[in-house]
């Protein structure tokens, strides 16, 4: 499967599902290749594994960076591929519909545009202006020569922001405006996801995150895709960490134990 227009209309397919599409996210070609061999069925980037590849914060990454990333990784596999595009790099909708636009060219199936400003003093744009930036982008989207999928979310959870009725008319008025899936990280009550999940007439994406309920639970509540965000990469670096400072500290050598797993799992991954 390899031509765009498929990869995108299966990847919408993928959220029809009786369970959620689990949607793990690579953040190099190698990442991607590994969630590949293990049987997946679509990738999604994340922006902050990207930026730490580069040893950057969540945030640091250009848009025309972002761009090439998102390429890499769709010429990475055969696999479905949706982009973290952040908040698409503008304020205004206008600008948010060139980053779709641009995204598109990239051969991706789907991608993403968030209500985080990126600014710690005014965090989550006005929900009109948040509405408008999801229809400019839904616009752009759906209108070129392939309908991209587009996931919007809201960003409140992440951004001190707990308030679920506002999370819940965002995404409402989100998926009015266009989007195709709509998305707010940070919510974990299963209670709080049930009530998103009935509120609004699209998939719901939630995020894997240690305190909400397991990929059955979810499965019974609704929710239609489950995405891991920096989980996998933070992983690694925490497990590179750790052998790491077993040399630095201890002077011993037992992380060559998940080394030789490492090696099997890349000789399968990168055959």
């Amino acid at each position: 499967m390899t031509d765009q227009t498929t990869k995108a209309a299966r990847f919408l397919e993928l959220h029809q599902g009786d369970g959620p599409l689990l949607l793990p996210n690579p953040w190099d070609v190698g990442s991607a290749r590994l969630f590949a061999s293990l049987g997946f069925d679509a990738l999604a980037t994340t922006s902050s594994g990207h930026a730490a590849t580069l040893g950057r914060l969540d945030g640091g990454v250009t848009r025309d960076e972002a761009m090439a990333h998102a390429s890499a990784i769709v010429d990475a596999t055969d696999l479905p591929v949706s982009a973290d595009l952040e908040n698409a790099f503008a304020d205004d909708p206008t600008g948010v519909a060139e980053t779709i636009r641009l995204a598109a060219g990239t051969g991706l199936a789907g991608c993403s545009v968030e209500d985080f400003t990126g600014r710690d003093d005014d965090p989550i744009y006005d929900a009109g202006l948040a509405t408008e930036r999801v229809a400019a982008a839904a616009e752009a989207a759906h209108s070129g020569p392939v309908r991209l999928v587009l996931t919007a979310r809201s960003e409140n959870y992440l951004h001190g922001r707990v308030d679920l009725d506002d999370t819940i008319a965002r995404l409402q008025a989100y998926a009015e405006a266009g989007a195709d899936v709509v998305y707010a990280p940070g919510v974990t009550d299963a209670t709080d996801i049930r009530r998103l999940v009935e509120s609004v007439g699209v998939p719901v994406n939630v995020l894997a995150l240690p305190s909400v309920p397991s990929v059955a639970e979810l499965a019974a509540i609704g929710v239609k895709r489950i995405s891991v965000g920096s989980g996998f990469n933070l992983v690694g670096l925490g497990a590179v960490a750790a052998a790491a400072r077993e040399l630095l500290e201890d002077g011993t050598y037992g992380f060559w134990n998940m080394a030789g797993q490492g090696a099997s799992i890349r000789d399968k991954a990168f055959d």
